[in-house]
């Protein structure tokens, strides 16, 4: 079966916590330690500047992507930062990458000319999904922070959209 993907709703936000709180648990994608609730969740959803999309198989939502604030500067405006989450049974079901193409397409859409995150080093399926979906690797900040009382690095990632 062949995912589709849309912009999330209300409605989708005990979804997404649910599949955020898989990450946070699975400590490979996120310093967050604590889990976030569906009301939480619901405040990014409908923020035309923010994109936030979903993936969904049959009735059930299997990944999510949103955008946020980079910085609060105004010449940053064109840049957002970005997550993107998938549910661990639909984990390696080439779930990701249309999610992400069109999670992109609607950031160049919001105005966007520039999408950034951080990935853990050894968090190679995100790693390969970002570099098939055109994103380079600009380098490694050591020791960003703390995970369960571990320094832990970010490789620092970015992907350029035409505008």
């Amino acid at each position: 079966m062949i995912a589709s993907v849309r912009p999330a709703t209300l409605s989708d936000a005990g979804f997404i916590a649910a599949i955020y709180n898989e990450g946070i648990r699975d400590r490979i994608a996120t310093f967050e330690t604590r889990e976030r609730t569906k009301d939480e969740v619901a405040a990014w959803i409908g923020d035309a500047q923010h994109p936030v999309l979903v993936s969904q198989l049959g009735a059930e939502v299997v990944a999510w992507a949103a955008a946020s604030s980079y910085r609060p500067r105004e010449c940053y405006a064109g840049i957002a930062e970005f997550s993107i989450y998938v549910a661990r049974e639909a984990r390696g079901q080439g779930i990701g990458q249309p999610l992400l193409e069109a999670f992109l397409a609607a950031c160049r859409s919001a105005g966007f000319w520039k999408v950034v995150s951080r990935v853990f080093p050894e968090n190679l399926a995100s790693r390969a999904l970002l570099k098939a979906c055109g994103f380079r690797e600009v380098g490694v900040y050591e020791k960003h922070a703390m995970l369960d009382g571990e320094w832990r690095d970010v490789v620092i990632v970015e992907r350029l959209i035409a505008v």
